[in-house]
């Protein structure tokens, strides 16, 4: 008998404004850390069993899986830099296999995400090479990075060109163009015996001043920058996803010697926010033409694209927009 939050064959809700979706939390879902002293600062990612559950919602190819699942941890690194209520975003839209890649966290740790393949494509692609890489699948296009602060406050939006084969490397070249931001991003993502695991380390560079040794000249800086990136370096995938090697001891392995200092962890939750009522709103928006194209048997059954789960709405209760 399948769990009730799996996706089902016909997930349609009469009678309910949220789906049976998991109530799942990471308590230390994002560890943030300094090194002290030094101009150096990141996020350790791990997102445990919320990544099998936010990734086996779609039943997706692994290697597209695998791209889904770096996406969110990223996005769950990065979101934790926010300074303000909001959310952070990750959108890939290119002409390969995988048109389409999202995936956003609010500032409370909420994350969600998709990819949307081309099964025909997909299937041809990966006749051709079993493993493509995140450029392969992705195609050109465009990768945009969003800061969503609200209704109050104007959205921050970066975008750059698909450029490089991993999402490590067009993360890269959104720091180095954007943000002129010099970072270190290991991501993983992977199938294990406990099901999906994705993780994330993130190193940023920051600028010399305050916190920073008097006495570290900018040779200084340098060197302890390119002290930190080799040490990181040594981090293996299968360190990075593994539950039983605590989050704060890998950091330990890693930077004890260079001054690290833990600072407060960060929650993340599966964070889908569809609901029946959202979705009747953008029914309303439709015409009654529009909506009379959109039933089936007297029924238009809307799907939330990240969660994969569907709602069912009357169409003799709609009413369409006018004009």
């Amino acid at each position: 008998m399948s769990s009730p939050t799996d996706p089902s064959a016909t997930p349609d809700f009469l009678n309910h404004d949220r789906p049976p979706v998991p109530d799942l939390v990471v308590p230390r879902g994002v560890q943030r850390f300094h090194l002290h002293r030094r101009p150096v600062r990141g996020r350790l990612v791990r997102l445990g069993p919320l990544a099998d559950a936010l990734l086996t919602r779609h039943d997706n190819h692994p290697a597209v899986t695998m791209l889904a699942g770096q996406a969110l941890a990223l996005t769950a690194g990065l979101a934790a830099a926010l300074k303000f209520r909001g959310s952070f975003s990750l959108q890939a839209k290119g002409d390969g296999p995988v048109p389409m890649l999202l995936a956003d966290c609010t500032d409370g740790g909420a994350l969600r995400g998709y990819a949307r393949a081309n099964d025909e494509r997909l299937a041809e692609l990966l006749a051709e090479d079993t493993a493509p890489s995140a450029s392969a699948l992705l195609g050109q296009g465009y990768l945009a990075f969003t800061c969503d602060q609200g209704p109050d406050m104007d959205r921050y939006q970066g975008i750059v060109a698909i450029e490089g084969d991993s999402i490590t490397e067009m993360t890269g070249a959104y720091f180095r163009t954007s943000e002129q931001i010099q970072t270190h991003v290991h991501l993983a993502c992977a199938q294990t015996p406990l099901g999906w695991r994705a993780a994330a380390l993130i190193l940023e560079r920051v600028a010399g001043e305050g916190g920073i040794d008097a006495d570290m000249d900018a040779e200084a800086q340098d060197e302890a920058w390119r002290t930190a990136v080799a040490l990181a370096a040594t981090l293996t995938d299968a360190e990075l996803l593994d539950d039983t090697l605590p989050g704060e001891r890998l950091l330990h392995r890693l930077f004890a010697l260079e001054g690290l200092a833990l600072d407060r962890a960060r929650a993340l939750s599966y964070g889908c926010r569809c609901s029946r009522a959202k979705l009747a709103g953008v029914l309303a928006g439709f015409g009654e033409e529009d909506l009379d194209h959109m039933a089936e048997d007297g029924t238009i059954t809307m799907t939330c694209e990240f969660c994969n789960l569907g709602f069912r709405f009357d169409r003799a209760e709609l009413r369409g927009a006018q004009g």
